[in-house]
């Protein structure tokens, strides 16, 4: 499959998105053609429009600028475990068409490259992070650079048995993301859609320095937290639920993350507003009082898989948030690949959310498969 990545230009695009929190936008159909000529429909509200900024590649994930101003991207080719994943970077973007000259591959032959990072550190180096699934690397940055100048330093070892290991085998994927106070924080998918985990990094998100030393768990019980964002002095992430209890639960979730938290999974799950102890693991609560379980700060509609979450800040005060929810592989309704707004502020969580854009099936009336999943932004 070929996949491409879309620039959204917004007139005042901030100040509708606050306006917004009251008042659902109107979503309108925005044409999108691609090289090829196949096209489809986003749907998105009147104050923004859509075009094709880079197309050709496999499959994309997250997004990161570097200190020089370029946009690099993941790209783990397939669905499959493998070493074919590459980083990209996407140069000399032409405003006025809105598209990338230049698509660069900067790191290949990657074991399924997720997430990338960039950091300048007390003396002025700039750090390139890469999270692969069997290890956490940094590169020497060099500004201007199309290939690394310096030898990658291991700064993390994860399991890396892959898709065939005993267990389960399920999630892949790590996410970097660094926080305001010089820390860097990691997630590590569960092994499994539901189990009790053989190791200890499973479904957790752990801290370290900037250079790998002083490594502890943050937070745990988070089956897949696949998106990671540090907002001021707050940790963000998104969740997906596992996939026994039907189409209508577990949420999915994104959550204000806190040192020390527990989430639940496997023993408890979010479901609306309330938490619930999973009877499969935890009969009676004997394993976890689901009680003390926080809640996430936004419930999605079950196995809508979010993703990338990014944030609008104006005045010191978070005033809108995205992420990318995909399509439900699980539910037999009809597909929903959407870019939802989740409205919060600086002095209270609100769990509202509501669609920025929705799309990628073709039309929202289809009940066809998807034919894109939103990733991130940047």
């Amino acid at each position: 499959m070929r996949l491409l990545l879309l620039v959204l230009a917004a007139s005042s695009f901030l100040s509708n998105i606050v306006n917004a929190q009251s008042v659902p936008p109107k979503l309108k159909p925005n044409r999108v053609t691609l090289a090829g000529g196949n096209s489809f429909e986003l749907y998105l509200p009147e104050y923004l429009t859509v075009s094709v900024a880079a197309e050709g590649l496999k499959r994309v994930r997250f997004m990161a600028r570097s200190p020089d101003g370029r946009i690099f991207v993941t790209d783990m080719y397939n669905l499959a475990d493998n070493t074919k994943g590459t980083v990209y970077i996407l140069d000399e973007f032409d405003a006025r068409n809105r598209r990338f000259n230049k698509v660069i591959p900067y790191l290949t032959g990657l074991r399924n490259p997720n997430s990338i990072a960039f950091h300048t550190d007390e003396n002025g180096a700039d750090w390139f992070y890469l999270a692969l699934t069997d290890r956490l690397l940094r590169y020497k940055f060099t500004r201007g650079e199309t290939k690394p100048n310096a030898e990658a330093q291991v700064l993390a070892t994860f399991p890396d048995y892959g898709l065939g290991y005993k267990y389960g085998g399920w999630h892949l994927t790590r996410t970097i993301a660094i926080g305001t106070n010089n820390k860097l924080y990691i997630s590590v998918g569960s092994s499994c859609n539901a189990c009790e985990e053989k190791e200890e990094v499973r479904a957790t998100i752990i801290e370290m320095d900037l250079d790998g030393r002083n490594q502890r768990h943050f937070a745990r019980g988070l089956r897949n937290a696949v998106g990671l964002r540090w907002v001021e002095d707050r940790l963000y992430g998104t969740n997906m639920g596992a996939d026994h209890l039907g189409d209508a639960r577990p949420a999915d979730t994104m959550f204000r993350i806190i040192e020390g938290a527990n989430c639940g999974w496997p023993y408890c799950y979010q479901s609306g507003a309330k938490v619930f102890r999973d009877v499969r693991f935890n009969p009676r609560s004997q394993k976890m009082n689901c009680r003390s379980v926080p809640l996430a700060n936004a419930a999605f509609a079950a196995h809508s898989s979010p993703l990338g979450l990014e944030y609008f800040d104006s005045s010191q005060k978070l005033v809108g948030g995205t992420l990318s929810c995909g399509t439900t592989w699980f539910n037999q309704a009809k597909p929903k690949t959407r870019l939802s707004r989740s409205a919060n502020s600086s002095q209270r969580e609100v769990g509202r959310w509501r669609r920025l854009y929705d799309g990628l099936s073709g039309s929202r009336e289809s009940t066809r498969a998807a034919c894109g999943h939103p990733q991130d932004r940047a």
